[in-house]
C-alpha cells in the first residue's frame, strides 16, 4: 500500500446523485465530514448539522454527509431514497454523498485517510457509530473528531468551527 495522501482534497467521491465529487472543491472552506445513517438513534442529529450549516455556510463552512450502513444494518436504503428521507424528514440542504463503507476490509479510501495513524494519530482509529465528525481546516488538514454523542449544538463543536472560520 502506498503512502496516504496529504489532505481530504486528493479524494474524489460520488454524489448521492452518482456524480463524481472531488472533495479539493471545498478548498479554502471549513469542512465537516459526517458518516450518517437514516435509522440510527444518533439520526436526528441531522436537524442540528443542518442548523450548524445554515448558521456558518455564508462564512465557508460546508458540512459532507457520507452515508454508510457499517452499524447495525441502520443504513439500508439505496442512494436516491437516502436523498428522499434526508429531504422530507430532515431538510438537508448540504451535500450529501454517495453511501460508502466507512470501516472494514471494504473502507473507502478517505475513510482510510481520516482514521489513519499515518494520517494524525491523534485522530486516528475506527469509526466507532454513525454521526463520527471529523472538522477539515482550510488547507483539508484533520484538526478536529467528534464522536457520535458529540452533538453538533454542541459548544466544543461550535468553537472549534468558529476556530477555523476565523
Amino acid at each position: 500500500m502506498s503512502a496516504m495522501a496529504g489532505s481530504v482534497y486528493d479524494y474524489t467521491l460520488n454524489s448521492i446523485d452518482g456524480k463524481p465529487t472531488p472533495l479539493s472543491q471545498f478548498k479554502g472552506k471549513v469542512v465537516m465530514l459526517v458518516n450518517v445513517a437514516s435509522r440510527c438513534g444518533f439520526t436526528p442529529q441531522y436537524e442540528g448539522l443542518e442548523a450548524l450549516y445554515k448558521k456558518y455556510a455564508d462564512q465557508g463552512f460546508v458540512i459532507v454527509g457520507i452515508p454508510a450502513n457499517n452499524f447495525g444494518g441502520q443504513e439500508p436504503g439505496t442512494n436516491a431514497e437516502i436523498k428522499t428521507f434526508c429531504k422530507s424528514k430532515y431538510s438537508v440542504t448540504f451535500p450529501m454523498l454517495a453511501k460508502v463503507s466507512v470501516k472494514g476490509a471494504d473502507q473507502t479510501p478517505l475513510y482510510q485517510f481520516l482514521t489513519g495513524e499515518q494520517t494524525d494519530p491523534k485522530f486516528a482509529g475506527d469509526i466507532k457509530w454513525n454521526f463520527t465528525k471529523f472538522l477539515v481546516n482550510k488547507e483539508g488538514k484533520i484538526v478536529d473528531r467528534f464522536e457520535p454523542k458529540v452533538t453538533p449544538e454542541d459548544p466544543q463543536v461550535i468553537s472549534a468551527v468558529e476556530k477555523q472560520l476565523k
